[in-house]
């Protein structure tokens, strides 16, 4: 951390002196097969590895980097099929669910002495909340901890973590506009009173609408399901823009813009990467044309910059903010885009991005964040996505024979890219009448209840007969091409 400037949170949030890096790269390890490596980093992380740190950090970040890597070890170490070879640790006595449980512990007072439920953003992982703590978080930060603390919970039969998660995204969820249905960006914990009233997709929602899905997924809860369908038909009844159907008739390239929760009204003329992960999500419920359709638009910007700038005036044709930070987003939802298709395209896509990748961003020691997208000019920088997510994902998409596609195996990635099993033992809670609000398992809903409102593709798979041709129409690629001045 920057010790000597507290107000450095571009640092202090995500760097809290605890080998960052190495933590939320574990898994990364072991998707690619390294067992060696793999087996050597837990032991690294065993032995030296401690959250006894005064280190004020971003709980959100915490949460998806360091817990959810820890318990996705922890999970792939004690997997008795072992289908990405042997990933077992000699002696191993869930060290890495015990750092994960001591981790939650101490991130735990962020949600103490909050009128709403909704956490504090930061903690102090010696000294719980800080004094001059400010009382406003974003939605994405405060209700995308259910997958993680969910996971934790149910791995120890302990309630409390998925506890406070959940209350604090049933909260968020209570303070939705009655108007709209949508809930800002920003949002004070005490009095609920919304202090950032945009809503969109990117930076301070995204992994909260992602999170509503992963964990019905994840844990069958019928009120999670129930929540996101409702949003995402929100979304697509005010934030989306453009024709109704991706790949025919008349009119703009459907996107969605950042409006006014109340209104519905256009706030401004920018998209940021983080909203690159929507297709990835739309690929989920299986609206597999409108995914199409907003990938292709964010590919466009990455050819004609060879990165993703991260905020995007499509009205001026510009970055608004330049930088590149290695994002994975559109990597992301390239990858499901294949697995989804197969349409080899976006192999060709995967083979884009790496190949800007080694062009602009390799560095003698890595990989570095480019300054500014137009100029390439680089920060002494290099996110821990990067080998989480942006390297996972782009290595995943051209193993076909990867285990996470042939071992039979149902795996979802966390929104770190962690690798997590679907399992029967996260889908059964042993406090059915502890949570708030919640309903018995009998009510729960089935895996093949999954069905998001308003979409076109109603699940089925692209046809084989588009399977080898581009993914969109030619004249609505040229037509994406020109909005973001390719052409």
């Amino acid at each position: 951390p920057d010790r000597r400037d507290p107000s450095n949170l571009n640092i202090n949030d995500v760097l809290g002196n605890y080998s960052l890096t190495l933590i939320d790269a574990l898994d990364t390890l072991a998707v690619m097969g390294n067992s060696s490596e793999f087996q050597k980093a837990v032991k690294l992380v065993i032995d030296t590895v401690s959250f006894d740190k005064d280190s004020t950090v971003q709980v959100f970040e915490a949460t998806i980097r360091v817990l959810g890597s820890l318990l996705s070890a922890h999970i792939i170490i004690t997997d008795t099929k072992q289908p990405f070879g042997d990933m077992t640790i000699k002696d191993y006595d869930n060290e890495l669910l015990h750092l994960a449980h001591d981790l939650a512990v101490r991130l735990l007072p962020a949600f103490e002495n909050t009128k709403t439920g909704i956490p504090y953003p930061r903690v102090n992982l010696k000294k719980g909340v800080p004094p001059d703590s400010h009382n406003e978080t974003c939605t994405a930060g405060a209700g995308s901890l259910l997958v993680e603390f969910g996971i934790l919970s149910r791995l120890l039969g302990d309630s409390t973590f998925e506890w406070v998660a959940r209350r604090a995204v049933k909260a968020l969820w209570s303070l939705r506009s009655n108007n709209t249905g949508l809930l800002g960006n920003v949002v004070n914990i005490q009095t609920g009173h919304w202090v950032g009233k945009q809503s969109g997709l990117g930076a301070g929602s995204d992994s909260f609408y992602e999170y509503l899905l992963k964990s019905y997924i994840l844990f069958g809860e019928k009120e999670d399901l129930e929540m996101f369908n409702a949003a995402y038909q929100n979304i697509q009844n005010h934030l989306r823009r453009g024709r109704e159907a991706c790949n025919e008739g008349e009119g703009d390239p459907p996107l969605y813009v950042n409006v006014n929760m109340y209104t519905g009204q256009l706030m401004n003329t920018w998209i940021d990467s983080l909203q690159a992960f929507f297709p990835g999500l739309q690929v989920l419920i299986g609206d597999v044309e409108d995914a199409i359709c907003l990938h292709a638009f964010y590919y466009a910007i990455w050819k004609r910059y060879g990165a993703l700038p991260e905020r995007y005036n499509w009205q001026l044709q510009a970055p608004d903010v330049p930088f590149y930070p290695l994002r994975p987003e559109l990597v992301e939802s390239t990858y499901l885009l294949y697995q989804a298709t197969k349409n080899p395209f976006y192999l060709h896509v995967g083979m884009d991005i790496l190949q800007s990748l080694e062009k602009y961003t390799k560095a003698k020691c890595g990989y570095a964040t480019l300054h500014h997208v137009v100029e390439k000019t680089k920060e002494d920088r290099m996110e821990s996505f990067f080998l989480s997510e942006t390297c996972k994902y782009l290595y995943l998409l051209f193993d076909e024979e990867n285990p996470v596609h042939k071992s039979g195996n149902k795996f979802m990635f966390t929104t770190e890219g962690h690798v997590v099993s679907v399992d029967g033992r996260f889908r059964n809670s042993l406090w059915e009448d502890i949570l708030p609000g919640e309903e018995s398992s009998a009510h729960r809903a089935k895996p093949t209840e999954l069905k998001a409102a308003n979409f076109s593709s109603n699940c089925n798979r692209v046809p084989d007969e588009r399977r080898y041709l581009l993914p969109l129409k030619s004249n609505y690629m040229r037509q994406i091409d020109r909005m973001v001045g390719l052409i």
